[in-house]
């Protein structure tokens, strides 16, 4: 079991979002995912480490990023946390709206969004829980069959 879960607390530094990048690549390599999804997959996870340690916790060496990765039957669930003062992804301007789509930044949420099948936003005390989750192919039809 314990093969299928990893947990960090990384500092706010840029080498915790290559660190977050390199391992999210290894855990879904392993979890048998196609070449294209273990890139999706790393993108995504090293867009939500940016944005911990950049937005969240804004390169405090006193806050921490939480970073889980557990590979369930049907999926692999990779779980990033701040410590900062809190995101609410409604507020998050449109990156496809046309006054931004010259704008350097603002396009980290949609692309995880875009990269993985299930992202969720938990408000901490303090911080921001983002969950990101990608389904291994064919596992739900596996589950039914053998439920049947």
């Amino acid at each position: 079991m314990a093969d299928n879960r990893v947990a960090y607390s990384l500092d706010s530094t840029l080498d915790s979002v290559n660190q977050a990048e390199e391992t999210a690549t290894r855990m879904a390599s392993k979890a048998g995912f196609e070449e294209d999804a273990v890139m999706q997959i790393s993108m995504a996870v090293r867009e939500a480490a940016i944005n911990a340690v950049l937005h969240g916790n804004a390169y405090d060496p006193g806050k921490k990023v939480g970073l889980v990765f557990e590979k369930t039957p049907d999926a692999l669930v990779i779980t990033v946390t701040d410590q900062g003062k809190g995101l609410d992804p409604s507020t998050l301007p449109d990156p496809l709206a046309p006054e931004n789509l010259l704008k350097t930044s603002g396009r980290g949420i949609f692309l995880i969004r875009s990269f993985m099948d299930e992202v969720q936003f938990r408000k901490l005390q303090p911080g921001t829980e983002i969950k990101l989750i990608k389904h291994v192919p064919g596992a739900d039809r596996h589950n039914k069959e053998a439920s049947q």
